[in-house]
C-alpha cells in the first residue's frame, strides 16, 4: 500500500474550505472535512480510480478524483501518492479569480 502525503498547497485547500465552510455550519465543515479526509485514504487502495489529468506532463501520474461537490489532484509515485489540490467544483483552481 502506497503511504500518502499531503502537499503544503493541499493541507491550506483544505484548512481554507473547512473555515469557509465552518462560517456558516461548523457541523458540516466537520462533517465534510472527515469525508473528505476518508476518501483521500481510500485511494491508497485504488490509486488509479481518479482520472488521468491530460494537460499534464505525465497524465497517467497525475489524476484527480472528484468526491461530490470537490476535487482532489494528486500524483502516483513509485511507493507515494501526494495530494496537490483539494478545490470545490465552485472554486477557480488556478487561483485566476
Amino acid at each position: 500500500m502506497v503511504q500518502i502525503i499531503y502537499t503544503r498547497e493541499a493541507v491550506e485547500d483544505l484548512q481554507r474550505l473547512r473555515g469557509f465552510i465552518a462560517e456558516k455550519n461548523p457541523a458540516s465543515a466537520q462533517r465534510i472535512a472527515q469525508d473528505l479526509i476518508r476518501r483521500i485514504k481510500a485511494l491508497q487502495e485504488m490509486p488509479m480510480m481518479g482520472r488521468p489529468v491530460a494537460s499534464a506532463p505525465e497524465p497517467e501520474v497525475i489524476r484527480d478524483m472528484v468526491f461530490g461537490n470537490y476535487t482532489v489532484r494528486y500524483a502516483i509515485h513509485a511507493q507515494t501518492l501526494a495530494i496537490l489540490k483539494v478545490w470545490h467544483h465552485y472554486e477557480d483552481r488556478f487561483g485566476e479569480k
